[in-house]
């Protein structure tokens, strides 16, 4: 008996149904397939007559049951059909689904019978929607990342079975926003752009640019077309109220609102404008609506606020405190009554965006990013509804600090963000039916890439971790999970078990993990290997699972704190600024932010104490890095037996990333004991620990330098693309094609300071020019 695929090549005949464009995306791949052999045509009805193959989106529910009597009006469907006699149906309920299933059957299914389709072969997604939040590559903080190809990028996202595309980022390497020199907070502005970088209103005109805008708004349209052609429905994820040019307050004085610069990155304050004030409200109207018409296909704004430059008046987590214009509430009145017309005035904004967004697309929603409104949590939470939903971590928690532990170390302090929250619990369920009550919804975030957990590395095995958090996503009943970043392009990672683990389980929800990793293994590598690439994926994911994160923000954003390519030693100051200057050029710190010279502290945070240092440097070498030499160990064996050019390649691939994530893990690992042993030295008397200080540091010194080596080493020799560079120029998010130079460099501003003594100037945050000046080194 014939395969599907052997059947589909006799085919004569490309039928699509309706006006949906995805349905000639898959006819023309289909075309391609078949080696031009056949004729595209459009036709009404759903059957497939011998010699041909139908295409259909079928989203009328009316229809469902006449399709096939197993479909109901409840389960999101996709079917193939090889009747006795007739052609061959491939009909999914939304168009995102058309494209998924084209790949799981020409992937997945290519080597089944054709028998098993002449009754129809039926699937159901795991999951209504799965979209991305804060897509890394495609508009947000790494969009001039070298080699990327944005229509490769969204067919994957297709393929991965994805229902949405993010569209709004900027036609430009770096934001519009300016500030003063030395200043960080501008360049925050580069991610999630509101809504005044694509349009104009009444209000605004003439703030911008109409090239600028148009450009904007050009990028955004076309990441929204290409997205429709895979079948996917874009949307927004904005930082709103944003501040605006001083020009326009200006103008406008009586229409400022909130302070939402954050006071130690910013030289210059930042105000956005009152969204009390009705002439604001209009604008905002006006922007969304204008969007909309222009992307009428748009479903969804999320709203991020209270960081970047973006903040809503009055609410107690602004950086500043509670601020406002003064159309919110008057003065002197208490916490609860601020924390309740604060809440008012933010729902409010929420449904004039969904309101205007609905005057072109009835499904229109917005969303809020719940977690910096803990003050205002319970009188948001009391006016969701019809188009008004959240984006969450968790519903049990309010607030940034997780309702979650560690998945190992009950004493490890933050995980947010991270894959290493790989739980939802049955407590989170019904707070979602009660959401639901009120028709809103809960999209909740999960973490299978690369920001937040170990960014700048591409493809980083820990299959176990997101297939914990897909599973409990499942069964909470959670209608869309959100990935964290997005995906990874398959050709700067073309062994990524995390994300075909992704599209996998979104097929079936009853995937058995351990079996799927022995097939994709298999596939990947051949059957000799396999058994033995699952191990290493296992190690990969156990090391993850011992690392304590001891200083969250190291981890998360290594980059904008340029832990892999600026010299870790135990007095900072003993190195010049000028000799500095090479990585704080792009580093996240102002000249007065303590972290300049201290990892313990950034802006007002006290990272991480040195006994809970201490403690972590046990685990790390006890539990982590004994992982990671056995992966290693292990592909050095597989490298010797891959007898096959796909077998070495894969190999080569995973041994690259492997080494990498072990000198990204020892300089998490430094930067800590750095933090253990400059600040026990520094706050105690005792002379054995002070000796036990010096001792640990000048060892941290010694092997971050062999560490760095070994980076520079595979950067000089890796062909693998094993890390995010940037094809423009480095900004302080992602590095450039100097990375190797400033491994040299770090190497070099290194040697001869292993016996250094521990110093930092406890007095560093008050220098001024001309009146404090630096202490002798």
């Amino acid at each position: 008996m014939p395969t599907i695929v052997e059947t589909l090549g006799q085919a004569k005949a490309i039928l699509t149904t309706s006006t949906a464009q995805v349905e000639q995306t898959v006819a023309h791949e289909l075309l391609t397939l078949l080696g031009g052999r056949a004729d595209i045509k459009r036709s009404s009805g759903l059957s497939a007559p011998a010699g041909s193959i139908r295409l259909a989106v079928v989203q009328e529910k009316s229809k469902w049951s006449s399709v096939h009597p197993a479909l109901d009006s409840q389960k999101e469907w996709m079917m193939v059909r090889a009747k006795n006699g007739g052609g061959i149906e491939i009909l999914a309920s939304r168009p995102h689904l058309l494209y998924y299933l084209y790949t799981i059957l020409t992937e997945d299914w290519k080597g089944l019978d054709i028998g098993e389709f002449e009754k129809g072969k039926i699937t159901h997604p795991t999951f209504k929607n799965l979209r991305p939040a804060y897509d890394v590559f495609l508009t947000q903080h790494a969009r001039t990342v070298r080699n990327f190809n944005r229509e490769e990028h969204i067919r994957n996202l297709a393929r991965m079975g994805f229902s949405h595309v993010e569209a709004n980022g900027l036609a430009f390497a770096v934001p519009f926003e300016r500030g003063p020199q030395g200043e960080l907070l501008h360049r925050f502005y580069t991610y999630c752009p509101s809504l005044d970088q694509f349009v104009s209103s009444k209000l605004n005109k003439g703030t911008y640019d109409d090239d600028y805008l148009q450009a904007n708004l050009n990028f955004l349209r076309t990441n929204a077309e290409l997205g429709q052609k895979y079948g996917l429905t874009p949307g927004l994820v904005c930082f709103e109220p944003r501040s605006v040019p001083d020009n326009l307050l200006q103008k406008y004085p009586m229409l400022r609102g909130a302070r939402v610069d954050h006071p130690i990155r910013s030289w210059h304050p930042r105000y956005n404008l009152s969204i009390a004030h009705p002439v604001v409200r209009d604008h905002y109207a006006e922007m969304m609506e204008k969007i909309v018409k222009e992307v009428p296909s748009l479903e969804y704004i999320s709203i991020w606020s209270n960081d970047s430059g973006a903040g809503f008046e009055y609410t107690s987590s602004l950086y500043v405190g509670r601020n406002g214009g003064g159309y919110v509430i008057r003065e002197w009145k208490g916490d609860t009554e601020i924390a309740e017309s604060a809440a008012n005035n933010l729902v409010r904004f929420l449904r004039i965006l969904r309101d205007a967004g609905r005057k072109v697309n009835p499904k229109f929603r917005t969303l809020i990013r719940l977690e910096p409104f803990w003050a205002e949590h319970e009188y948001i939470w009391k006016q969701l509804g019809d188009g008004l939903d959240v984006e969450v971590s968790s519903l049990v928690t309010k607030g940034w600090k997780l309702a979650y532990q560690h998945p190992k170390y009950k004493e490890a302090r933050e995980i947010h963000g991270t894959a290493l929250h790989n739980q939802f619990v049955d407590a989170e369920k019904p707070i979602i039916e009660e959401l639901r009550k009120k028709k809103a919804e809960a999209d909740v975030y999960f973490s299978p890439g690369t920001i937040w957990n170990h960014e700048p590395l591409l493809g980083i095995p820990f299959p176990s971790l997101v297939f914990d958090k897909l599973k409990d996503l499942a069964k909470q009943g959670v209608t869309t999970p959100c990935y964290n970043g997005s995906a990874t392009p398959p050709s700067f990672a073309p062994y990524n078990i995390n994300q075909e683990l992704v599209r996998a389980f979104q097929a079936d929800g009853k995937l058995d993990l351990d079996a799927f990793m022995h097939q994709k293994a298999a596939e990947w590598i051949g059957d000799d290997l396999a058994a033995d690439l699952v191990k290493v994926w296992r190690y990969s994911d156990e090391a993850y699972r011992s690392f304590p994160l001891p200083i969250w923000i190291y981890s998360s954003w290594s980059v904008w704190y340029r832990i892999s390519t600026r010299p870790i030693v135990p007095n900072i100051e003993a190195i010049s600024e000028e000799d500095r200057s090479y990585y704080e050029q792009f580093l996240l710190a102002t000249s007065h932010n303590r972290c300049r010279i201290d990892f313990r502290y950034d802006v007002g945070f006290d990272l991480v104490d040195p006994a809970h240092a201490h403690h972590c440097l046990g685990l790390i070498n006890r539990d982590l890095f004994p992982q990671m030499e056995a992966a290693l160990k292990l592909l050095k064996t597989m490298k010797a037996r891959a007898n096959s050019d796909a077998a070495q390649a894969c190999v080569q691939d995973t041994y690259d990333r492997m080494r990498a994530l072990y000198c990204w893990y020892r300089s998490q690992r430094n930067v800590t004991a750095w933090v253990a042993g400059v600040h026990s030295y520094i706050e105690t008397t005792n002379s054995k620990v002070k000796k036990e200080s010096r001792k640990l540091l000048r060892e941290m010194v010694l092997d971050e330098i062999e560490n760095t080596r070994d980076l520079l080493n595979l950067w000089e020799t890796s062909k693998t693309n094993w890390m995010i560079l940037s094809d423009v120029g480095e900004t302080t998010f992602i590095y450039y094609k100097n990375f190797g130079e400033q491994l040299k460099r770090k190497i070099a501003l290194m040697k001869g300071h292993e016996n250094d003594e521990p110093y930092v100037d406890p007095n560093f945050q008050w220098r001024v020019p001309g009146f404090t000046d630096a202490p002798a080194t």
